[in-house]
């Protein structure tokens, strides 16, 4: 189920909430859609093409921020772009490479639906778009 709260969390736009101090490894935040999809079954109510398209939407965002990078090619602190004040003391230039935890997707094969899938919109797209999406629903076992 937290697989589809975390796509469901994307908006029409790409961003998601930024909560918690581990904010700055950015995209890493994507990881466990990544993991379900490469680990176990594909969440049922979740569209492959979709969730690809909300995944890859919100990563290109904030690779092509300004001041993501600095003039060496190096990553700098922040959410989206530089934002030295977000990191914490002890997050230095290589901590933010956990943001390779949010590419866990690209260990998938290339059979798998996540890439063969067409590319659709995902669940807030669909809902800010105005169409009839299916009703929310409690996780029980």
């Amino acid at each position: 189920r937290y697989a589809e709260v975390l796509e469901h969390m994307i908006s029409p736009e790409g961003t998601f909430p930024v909560i918690g101090r581990s904010s700055v490894y950015r995209f890493a935040s994507l990881q466990h859609l990544g993991y379900v999809g490469a680990r176990v079954d594909w969440p049922e109510l979740l569209d492959p093409g979709a969730t690809r398209a909300a995944m890859t939407t919100v990563i290109k965002r904030m690779v092509e921020a300004p001041g993501m990078f600095d003039e060496k090619g190096w990553l700098q602190p922040g959410y989206v772009g530089h934002q030295p004040s977000a990191r914490d003391s002890y997050i230095n230039t290589g901590a933010l490479y956990n943001c390779t935890l949010g590419l866990a997707h690209l260990g998938m094969p290339a059979d798998h639906p996540f890439w063969t899938a067409p590319s659709a919109k995902w669940f807030q797209q669909s809902v800010w778009s105005g169409e009839d999406v299916a009703n929310q629903r409690a996780y029980r076992e």
